[in-house]
């Protein structure tokens, strides 16, 4: 029977063909959904939001001078006290006021040359420093300053240094519900683009979220600040 043997590798080889053909539709199928898969969509989505301060950090100078330095830090003394004594009427607790160090300038160890002589050899800032959380009742005092200055405290202010600082330190309890209400955004812009483009939007292929932002409102209200965080979203899209 010789025609047996030939019919063997016939059948063999038209199988390797079917298999062959089968397996070249199946990567085909299967290329083409992987590069359905391929085709994203990256938005961002962005939350802000204003906040009051809640906390205030007031330093308080004034400057003194004299020839004397006794007398200089005996001024030092008396005017630190009448301010400890205004703050702790206006309400402010013992614990929420700082003294630094008085910084002392002697003019003599200074003078070069034929500069003219100073009025006073020594001259003083002294800084009272008020940390609370009572932002809009320390505001209020600040108003109140003139009355130190009728009692001859020099106040000096307008300086970077003497300016009040606002903080906002409760970012982590509304960190959750800005994230959401980023990635809320992020994925309203996505659907818009998916359906402007014929196309259905997928699930998210990664996400990031950026960095919280605090900076003051305005100029003009530095006790207001403004918080902000950007999402970047990466969605899939399929037909």
């Amino acid at each position: 029977m010789p025609s047996e043997p030939i019919r063997s590798p016939l059948i063999l080889g038209a199988s390797l063909v079917i298999g062959l053909a089968l397996l070249g539709l199946l990567l085909g199928h299967s290329a083409i959904r992987v590069k359905e898969y391929e085709r994203t969509v990256a938005v961002k989505g962005l939350s802000e939001r204003d906040y009051p301060a809640d906390t205030v950090i007031w330093p308080i100078q004034f400057s003194a001078a004299s020839n004397e330095l006794p007398d200089l830090y005996a001024t030092i003394e008396r005017n630190t006290g009448a301010i400890r004594d205004y703050l702790l009427q206006q309400g402010v607790q013992q614990s929420e006021i700082t003294l630094t160090p008085p910084v002392i300038v002697d003019k003599a160890a200074q003078r070069y040359g034929e500069s003219p002589r100073a009025e006073f050899r020594y001259t003083a800032l002294q800084t009272v420093t008020v940390y609370s959380g009572a932002v809009e009742k320390v505001r209020g005092m600040m108003t109140g300053l003139a009355s130190l200055g009728r009692q001859g405290i020099a106040i000096t202010g307008g300086e970077y240094d003497n300016a009040p600082e606002y903080l906002f330190t409760r970012l982590n309890d509304v960190k959750p519900e800005m994230i959401q209400e980023a990635t809320t955004k992020a994925r309203e812009v996505a659907q818009k683009f998916a359906s402007d483009s014929a196309s259905s939007l997928g699930k998210i292929r990664s996400a990031s979220q950026g960095q919280f932002t605090i900076e003051p409102r305005d100029k003009n209200n530095p006790h207001i600040k403004k918080v902000r965080v950007v999402s970047t979203v990466e969605y899939y899209l399929s037909d």
